[in-house]
């Protein structure tokens, strides 16, 4: 490697390393569930049993008099995503201010690739809809976010001798990924916006960061969390956004000048530890339960659903999309500054991980039914995320194993 130089694809620091490999395991058991949810919903929906699910969605819950009789379809995505997202604003900011994300030098790429791997998979799903009509374009977003809980588990269930450094990379980008993902539903997918109630968020928000930096009573915190999300919800923003607020607000313990500072009563790290279990565990396979169930209506179901240039730009957004954006923006970052390719690595490596950020799931499945209101195209959203989500776990897998092979010792125990 050159003097001077630094890696592309670089190894975690020390102090992240435990981190990075307890968020693996537990992302690994998501990425389990997740795909069991999916599976259950996708064989109840196209069983005789059918409407029986879409029932059990349908079901109303909550205060009228609130506006919250919601049904558990929507209380999954509004309420059971916003503890996603808190963990979502945790994680961001610890990485950004004690994380591999406050060197600027380990920051540029997965900043980088994160954005190619929204631009181009949203210029391909454009280039498939822009003459379709019908407010197609609307859904340009929907093949730009990565599952990294599906992404880790394909990862973990193959991989046993392939670098850490991909392993690092992926989950950095996927925290960039994310904050992006959260821009672009508070940006662009918030129909009306109640000021007011916007305005009012920010109360119960204020109190929750005070209360967050000087009690960490759960006593306190929830009910000022339950009212930002409230507020929130009725603002028009879609009420995930508040839990990224929420876990932005939680203090982080970052060195200064070599020295830990003081221990606060509720920390980022800590808590993103906590949680991660029910929103790995709980949140996001229950949602993907109440998102996933399409009814595929057989090969003819399938074929109509596929002629729709909405699926086929999803399809074409995950499967290509982001294999170009992700590998185009880490090759020509390296080709146009001072960093290069972690010397354990390959280029195809690249491309695997590229293939594995195609894997759309969670998020994608969210900004389809905040893009299309008429059920017919969201049920083909389902299957054009449903499909390219296959196409590239199937592609990651099969390259990955090849690249695993390749990094097993041979039989005398060296590397080959």
């Amino acid at each position: 490697m050159n003097a001077g130089r630094s890696p592309l694809f670089g190894h975690a620091s020390s102090t992240e390393a435990g981190r990075l490999a307890d968020v693996l395991r537990k992302e690994t058991v998501g990425g389990a569930l997740l795909l069991v949810a999916a599976t259950v919903a996708v064989g109840w929906a196209n069983s005789p049993w059918a409407e029986a699910y879409f029932r059990l969605g349908a079901i109303a819950v909550g205060p009228t008099a609130w506006g919250l009789n919601l049904p558990l379809s929507a209380w999954a995505a509004d309420a059971l995503l916003a503890v996603f997202f808190f963990v979502v604003g945790l994680e961001l900011k610890y990485e950004v201010l004690a994380g591999d994300l406050r060197d600027p030098r380990r920051a540029v790429l997965p900043v980088v690739a994160a954005v190619g791997g929204m631009v181009v998979p949203a210029a391909v799903y454009v280039a498939f809809t822009l003459h379709a009509g019908d407010g197609a374009l609307r859904g340009w977003a929907i093949p730009t976010a990565t599952d990294i809980a599906f992404a880790l588990a394909v990862l973990a269930v193959i991989s046993s001798h392939l670098p850490s450094a991909l392993r690092t990379f992926l989950l950095t980008l996927a925290v960039v990924d994310d904050l992006l993902a959260v821009t672009v539903i508070a940006v662009f997918y918030t129909g009306h916006l109640d000021l007011v109630a916007l305005g009012l968020a920010g109360v119960p928000l204020v109190l929750f960061a005070v209360a967050a930096r000087r009690l960490g009573n759960a006593a306190v915190l929830l009910p000022l969390a339950a009212a930002t999300w409230y507020f929130v919800h009725e603002s028009g923003v879609h009420a995930t956004i508040a839990g990224v607020l929420l876990g932005l607000t939680v203090p982080v313990r970052a060195p200064r000048n070599g020295r830990p500072r003081q221990r606060r009563r509720l920390e980022a790290k800590e808590l993103e530890h906590r949680m991660r279990p029910l929103s790995a565990g709980v949140a996001v396979p229950v949602f993907a339960f109440f998102a996933a169930g399409v009814t595929l209506g057989g090969l003819a179901g399938l074929t109509t659903a596929l002629r729709d240039p909405v699926a086929l730009g999803i399809v074409a957004g995950l499967v290509v999309g982001k294999v170009v954006g992700i590998s185009g923006a880490a090759a020509l970052t390296a080709a146009l500054t001072r960093a290069e390719l972690d010397t354990s690595l390959k280029w195809i490596d690249v491309v695997a991980l590229a293939l594995l950020g195609g894997i759309g799931f969670t998020i994608a499945l969210l900004i389809g039914d905040l893009a299309f209101a008429d059920p017919t195209r969201q049920e083909h959203v389902k299957v054009g995320v449903l499909i390219g989500t296959l196409v590239a776990a199937s592609l990651a897998a099969t390259l990955l194993i090849l690249r695993d092979r390749s990094y097993a010792p041979d039989p005398e125990g060296q590397p080959r």
